[in-house]
């Protein structure tokens, strides 16, 4: 389990551009073994890009609860296991056409990937690893 984060890191995290949000997400999904979503009684919450259905996916619990305001404030932070994301997860959206958000930032913005490209991203570093 991760320490949680201090105001102070997630206000510098919240300020890095969708490439180094991308990163710090691969980073922390490896080191932890999990993914974020939320989720409310009809299941996972969606964002919609100019061209896409997305799900949103953050790194750590804290990122993914700042988001459960307003329409969402009745969202919970739910985990999902690595494992979970490449089994399950990541070919149900690819199924489903549906895209990825990767770490939305707190004005929406958020890098737009396709499942199978996360994948590929998480399985390349957990050979490194």
């Amino acid at each position: 389990m991760s320490t949680p984060l201090t105001e102070q890191e997630m206000n510098a995290i919240e300020q890095y551009d969708e490439q180094q949000r991308f990163n710090y997400l691969l980073k922390q999904a490896i080191a932890n073994r999990e993914l974020w979503i939320l989720t409310d009684e009809h299941g996972c919450v969606m964002l919609n890009s100019e061209e896409e259905d997305c799900v949103p996916v953050w790194p750590n619990q804290e990122f993914a609860q700042s988001w459960a305001t307003n329409e969402w404030q009745d969202c919970q932070a739910q985990a999902i296991t690595l494992d979970k994301w490449l089994s399950h997860w990541s070919p149900g959206l690819e199924e489903d056409e549906l895209a990825i958000v990767v770490f939305p930032n707190q004005a929406e913005e958020g890098l737009v990937i396709y499942p199978y490209e996360l994948e590929s991203e998480l399985k390349h570093r957990l050979k490194k690893k």
